[in-house]
């Protein structure tokens, strides 16, 4: 636990650690019962480990005594220094499930976070690419492994829409090239099948013959082991460089692509969302926004009634 360096020495130290061993619980509930990312539970570990320290310095000795005006004032101290209205939002919603949870087990009264307002965040569109710049990112160079397993990465993130995490988690196993689908663990060890297009099957087919790979990771590093996403960021970054695409590039880059060329094409929001593996629509909105901003494109290059510069 992040908490136990900062409380288990303070002056109320085994108040502190009461009320830590409620978080702990919490962290526990997410991963075994909610089936949560690790990625998740960390988040929340962190936003309620700075929680439990801001009601330290306020002095406050149980969850049941956390009010409305606590969490405001912590609000406006996030603002004081400078922290995102993002930032301040993921952490406020980390708040609210943690005490929506603590009241289903009747060690508070009632939720105080439920009424809480919380900042207006403008919404930036996910930067993309065009397709043109794809085919330049997933065009071979050479027959080496190396060079035919980075174009197999690149074609099956575009491919599939897929999270670099998803990605490294796949194994040979997770193919099925006779129905032309790739199986895929998403958020949450959610398991979904995806389309995997004539392209990316015959990248992955010429890497594993070159490589004579037949089982296990289905991506590996030059140690033979799985692939690191942290690997996927860095090659993506520099393939884009080098075949002349200025702005950073990363793998997440090239599942926004793919949303928005699939939602360009096919206009069904419903199938972008089960393609891309969200559990709200809301997630998947944000690609109507990307197809009307290539709308427009559109229109003031060729519309006779556009504004020419």
């Amino acid at each position: 636990m992040l908490c136990v360096k900062i409380y288990q020495y303070g002056q109320n130290g085994k108040i502190q650690l009461k009320m830590q061993k409620e978080i702990e619980k919490f962290i526990a509930y997410l991963k075994i019962e909610r089936n949560y990312a690790l990625n998740t539970q960390q988040a929340y570990e962190k936003d309620l480990c700075q929680l439990l320290e801001f009601l330290r310095e306020k002095g406050i000795a149980n969850w049941s005594d956390v009010t409305t005006e606590h969490l405001n004032l912590l609000v406006m101290k996030m603002r004081h220094h400078g922290i995102s209205g993002r930032s301040i939002r993921r952490h406020l919603s980390s708040v609210r499930g943690f005490l929506s949870y603590l009241l289903s087990r009747k060690i508070i009264p009632s939720n105080c976070a439920l009424g809480l307002q919380t900042p207006k965040v403008n919404q930036n569109l996910p930067k993309t690419l065009d397709y043109e710049q794809v085919v330049m990112l997933a065009t071979p160079r050479s027959q080496l492994a190396r060079e035919l397993r980075d174009v197999a990465i690149v074609e099956v993130l575009y491919s599939c829409g897929l999270r670099v995490s998803e990605l490294v988690s796949l194994d040979i196993d997770s193919i099925d090239n006779t129905q032309g689908f790739l199986q895929v663990t998403g958020k949450g060890s959610k398991m979904r099948h995806t389309p995997l297009g004539n392209p990316a099957q015959k990248a992955i087919t010429n890497y594993l013959q070159k490589t004579g790979v037949t089982q296990g990771a289905l991506f590996l590093n030059n140690k033979m082991q799985r692939i690191s996403a942290r690997s996927v960021q860095e090659m993506i970054k520099k393939r884009a460089l080098e075949v002349g695409i200025k702005v950073g590039v990363y793998p997440h880059m090239l599942r926004h692509a793919a949303a928005t060329h699939f939602l360009q094409s096919s206009h069904d929001l419903r199938s972008v969302q089960d393609f891309l593996g969200h559990k709200s629509i809301k997630s998947t909105q944000v690609y109507t926004h990307l197809d009307f901003l290539e709308l427009s494109k559109v229109y003031d290059k060729f519309h006779p009634r556009a504004k020419k510069p």
